[in-house]
């Protein structure tokens, strides 16, 4: 199995410099979580945005799109600020021959303390065992993009009715 991994920031790839918050979204954290487990498949990691995601616009998903459209990869994972995965994972649905599962993180990828590597695991698994279409992997959980939010108050994503 070979997994084309699209980038395009959040706090997964968020690097702090100070105690007042000052980041910047660093270079994909990905590779690192990747190249320091013992996994199984093949993966190419491209990054196209390095962006929070509250700061992504209709133009960033239609870059997104027409990327995941374009690349000839059949399972495609993209990392992503949560704030806005719902609306990116919405804007994907009806790319056709695809696996598309979106993953993030609610703390950096390099604090000891970030669901980062959990959230990625999840979204592997998805990506090998779902047909074709577009999922959120997060918390545990593999969500139909429009039937989930993110929950600020509990840290988490849940299932919407």
């Amino acid at each position: 199995m070979k997994i084309k991994i699209f980038s395009v920031g959040g706090t997964i790839d968020k690097i702090y410099f100070d105690k007042l918050s000052e980041y910047q979204v660093g270079f994909p954290s990905i590779r690192d979580i990747l190249e320091a487990l013992p996994i199984a498949f093949e993966y190419e990691i491209e990054s196209l945005l390095r962006k929070d995601s509250l700061d992504m616009n209709d133009e960033d998903r239609a870059l997104i799109r027409a990327r995941v459209e374009a690349d000839p990869a059949d399972k495609i994972l993209i990392t992503h600020g949560t704030d806005r995965m719902v609306n990116t994972g919405q804007a994907l649905v009806g790319i056709p021959g695809k696996c598309i599962v979106l993953t993030g993180a609610m703390e950096p990828a390099h604090y000891k303390s970030s669901d980062a590597v959990f959230n990625v695991g999840v979204a592997v698994g998805a990506i090998s065992a779902l047909p074709d279409g577009v999922y959120i992997a997060m918390n545990g959980r593999v969500f139909d993009p429009f039937k989930c939010r993110k929950n600020r108050d509990l840290g988490i994503f849940e299932e919407i009715q």
